[in-house]
């Protein structure tokens, strides 16, 4: 969440960075100074009528020693009007103060320096890419023909126990999907994250801490009775470890790591792009969160970079990574740099991870903050990115990997699976 001293303070800034994310309410800059305007002289006339009130008090209390009854009733009068001004100048205050949220949960994150501009995924900039495209044989097939044929994942009994986009896997397909898991992890522990498990479902004030609420509210799936969220990533809980901490400087940095299903209401659109695993309300993640000084969140974000492509390289898969450019950037988001692996089979690209650096977005809505050498209190940095994001690196090594008489399997994966083929 943006602060009101950093818009006040930067207020052409702040709109000329949210025109980048094509924001629709410039002018709510203005509203929110407006509005702490009116909080600050409204605390200012309390604080002054409460401060007659007190010292109005102690003054009946010396007249009345000194006999002076009728100048002490005089006095009590004015206590009296003085006091009934106090209570509508509290609920006034507290309704601007509220006025005041609800206008600041509104704006998106400030992009970075770095964020191209532009509307579209056709406008993210390529920063670089690697791998061979593989050499499909004869006949090659796209994974969604592959998984039925080799009975690894069953979308129709998937659908019949839950609904469209809940995919059921099986035998060697299940095996695979938990190979995956365990070298994800296993890879990210390796790199010095610390491994967690996070509960599943998260509570309204987590949803909010990490910017789900209120702007993503109709992309998840809510338990109405308890008020509860099914999670979209383990960004959410994890994250939200370290909400109303105070860490030590030396705590930082902090690195984590975590496996979870994901539950996304999002339909998307009809054809290839959400056919088979390509788009699925439930999934399986492995992601990577860092909560870090600020003076180093754009050291860490490249650091994260490298990681994933580190990991993508150990696939064999072919891929690219993508600077977003501001219209096609998360709402909570500073900068974000996607990584997208290419589907020989389906002759097209399909993002696998989201590496984002949230600079004290989340942090300063989640109250996350270090006390620094000098005693300081600031607000960390977070960062998140998926390492990796399962179904289209399943789809994309089924399909790239496919041979003539079944389905290889890259070398890093081997001794997860057991095996040096899938199937």
């Amino acid at each position: 969440m943006l602060q009101v001293s950093f818009l006040r303070q930067n207020r052409d800034l702040a709109k000329k960075k949210l025109a980048i994310k094509h924001f629709a309410q410039p002018d709510l800059v203005d509203t929110v100074i407006d509005l702490d305007d009116e909080r600050k002289q409204l605390q200012a006339s309390f604080d002054e009528t409460q401060a007659k009130v007190n010292s109005a008090s102690k003054e009946i209390g010396a007249l009345m020693a000194k006999g002076d009854k009728e100048k002490a009733e005089a006095t009590k009068i004015s206590v009296g009007e003085w006091k009934k001004q106090l209570e509508p100048l509290k609920e006034k205050m507290a309704q601007v103060e509220i006025d005041l949220q609800n206008a600041l949960v509104q704006f998106p994150n400030l992009p970075h320096d770095l964020v191209p501009l532009g509307k579209s995924p056709e406008e993210n900039v390529l920063v670089r890419e690697g791998g061979v495209l593989p050499k499909l044989p004869a006949g090659a097939e796209a994974h969604w023909d592959l998984i039925k044929k080799y009975n690894l994942v069953d979308f129709e009994t998937g659908a019949k126990i839950t609904g469209s986009g809940f995919p059921l896997y099986i035998g060697k397909g299940a095996k695979f999907q938990r190979a995956l898991v365990q070298y994800f992890l296993d890879f990210n522990t390796a790199a010095g994250y610390t491994e967690y498990l996070p509960p599943f479902m998260v509570n309204a004030a987590s949803a909010f801490a990490t910017g789900q609420l209120p702007d993503k509210e109709g992309q998840m799936y809510h338990a109405t009775e308890d008020d509860f969220y099914l999670i979209p990533t383990a960004e959410v809980p994890v994250t939200n470890i370290f909400r109303d901490v105070v860490l030590k400087e030396a705590e930082l940095p902090l690195q984590m790591t975590a496996y979870s299903p994901c539950f996304r209401r999002e339909a998307g659109s009809f054809g290839k792009e959400v056919r088979g695993l390509n788009r699925v309300h439930q999934f399986e993640k492995v992601e990577i969160i860092q909560i870090v000084h600020p003076n180093k969140s754009d050291e860490v974000l490249n650091e994260m970079v490298v990681h994933v492509e580190k990991l993508l390289v150990s696939l064999g898969l072919p891929y690219r990574i993508l600077r977003l450019c501001g219209g096609d950037m998360g709402f909570a988001s500073a900068i974000t740099y996607d990584f997208e692996v290419y589907s020989a089979a389906q002759e097209r690209w399909l993002e696998v991870s989201s590496v984002s650096n949230f600079e004290s977005y989340q942090t300063y809505r989640m109250k996350c903050r270090f006390k620094d050498a000098a005693g300081k209190i600031q607000f960390a940095h977070s960062l998140n990115g998926s390492s990796l994001a399962l179904p289209r690196i399943f789809a994309a090594i089924v399909e790239n990997y496919q041979t003539e008489s079944g389905i290889a399997l890259p070398k890093a994966l081997q001794s997860y699976f057991g095996a040096e083929n899938l199937i």
